[in-house]
């Protein structure tokens, strides 16, 4: 995405919170005493909140689902909510390089960044879209929870108690539909718009047909080669797969095109989105929605 006027009259601001109206980038704790975090995605935000409990207190700047993560263009409350943070998480693995650049406009020493990218030792170029891989929730769980112990230690035995309530009672029925379905469904071929259905689909046993380079095309907004249209569309009026996945958030023509070839078929269709959807959910009710509509689509799709 391209370093646009707006984002560098945010670092303007940022630069300068005091004068537009904040203070001192890093300046310590909210009005009521609890750690000031900020996401720059609501599905890290929200798992943000409930490891933190009352003792911190989140903001995640891409709320709204019919935002395009990919697209956004960050606002100068965005750059002034990440100069006051304490700790900021965001994506990276080149999902969200506005959130890196603004954190770098404005350094603080007692800050932590939670680079989800870096603590998964991915690289740009690689998936991004973690938040659908289960092993990587639970691996971004454990740094959040390391990360409130060392900004507030005085209340490690808090952060202990809500990390694990949120791994054995919230997180439970995510985890409980992941089994269920790969140990029905693993093996059934289906379709995905992007790629990020890939990491939830190769954690449920799924036979990805999709091209890699069809999805990441989708995803990154590029052009689709024809060879790949080719192999989707045949795919699918052929009904080699079983069910087909998109991102209603990302319904380019080419997703559009495929959806309508889907339901002619009688190829049942599930979506997903990037974000909370809709924004008022937690992390788990979200995804175990989702997972609810893939398993039904499942059923449909094969009888069992």
């Amino acid at each position: 995405m391209p370093w646009s006027r707006v984002s560098v009259a945010v670092v303007v601001c940022t630069t300068l919170v005091a004068a537009c109206g904040g203070g001192a980038p890093g300046a310590g704790r909210a009005a009521s005493g609890r750690l000031r975090i900020v996401a720059a995605e609501n599905f890290w935000g929200s798992i943000a909140a409930q490891l933190g409990g009352t003792r911190v207190s989140v903001q995640s700047l891409i709320v709204n689902p019919s935002t395009d993560p990919h697209a956004y263009e960050p606002t100068a409350s965005d750059g002034i909510a990440l100069a006051r943070s304490q700790m900021a998480i965001v994506n990276g693995i080149g999902y969200d390089p506005w959130a890196s650049r603004l954190l770098a406009a404005n350094p603080s020493d007692s800050r932590r960044v939670l680079d989800v990218g870096r603590l998964l030792g991915l690289t740009e170029g690689e998936n991004p879209h973690q938040w659908y891989s289960p092993r990587s929730v639970t691996q971004v769980v454990d740094g959040i929870a390391a990360d409130y112990t060392r900004l507030d230690p005085a209340h490690a035995a808090y952060f202990a108690r809500r990390r694990a309530l949120f791994e054995t009672r919230d997180l439970a029925g995510y985890h409980r539909l992941i089994a269920s379905i790969r140990s029905r469904y693993a093996g059934v071929a289906v379709g995905y718009s992007e790629s990020v259905f890939a990491p939830l689909g190769r954690a449920l046993g799924l036979t990805l047909l999709t091209p890699s380079g069809f999805a990441r095309a989708i995803a990154e907004g590029s052009d689709v080669s024809a060879a790949d249209i080719e192999t989707v569309d045949t795919q699918v009026r052929d009904r080699r797969i079983k069910v087909w996945v998109y991102n209603s958030q990302n319904t380019t023509p080419d997703v559009q095109r495929v959806n309508a070839l889907a339901r002619a078929a009688h190829i049942p269709v599930a979506t997903i989105t990037e974000t909370l959807s809709p924004e008022s959910d937690s992390f788990e009710q979200w995804q175990a929605a989702e997972l609810r509509s893939l398993q039904r689509a499942l059923r449909q799709a094969t009888g069992r």
